[in-house]
């Protein structure tokens, strides 16, 4: 899907292909995702296994993708969403949203926030809730 920004920049959005992950990946060390960077294989094998998984290019360069998970009924989750510095503020976290929501749209988005992008899901109308996380290495038993 080829989508024109409002300063004219186009992206196209495309489902995700095994190909794409070292540019995920450098995006990732860009970020700092430390815990995506350190699991580098795990985090290829979400990739792999998830149903929601698009990237965003502009001329085959990737510059943001969204990564989730959906029942494709009433959930619809998503685990990352991260966007080329150089590309912010334009759009392109927003496409990527809304055209992932556009496939299912009977679900409801979830998506946890770190503190800096908290603003920017607020400012585009998502409602915060409450949940909980925890790791099997967290378990005492």
């Amino acid at each position: 899907m080829m989508i024109t920004l409002k300063n004219g920049i186009e992206i196209q959005i495309r489902s995700y292909k095994e190909a794409d992950f070292s540019s995920i990946h450098t995006l990732n060390e860009q970020e700092a995702w430390s815990n995506l960077v350190k699991k580098k294989d795990d985090a290829k094998a979400a990739w792999n296994h998830s149903n929601i998984a698009y990237v965003a290019t502009v001329d085959d360069k990737i510059i943001g993708y969204i990564r989730g998970i959906t029942d494709q009924s009433i959930t619809l989750f998503i685990c990352e969403l991260l966007i080329d510095q150089a590309y912010r503020g334009l759009g392109v976290g927003q496409e990527l949203l809304y055209y992932v929501h556009s496939l299912y749209p009977t679900t409801r988005v979830e998506m946890l926030a770190s503190s800096t992008s908290q603003t920017y899901y607020e400012n585009k109308g998502f409602r915060p809730f409450y949940g909980f996380r925890k790791t099997f290495a967290e378990w005492n038993r």
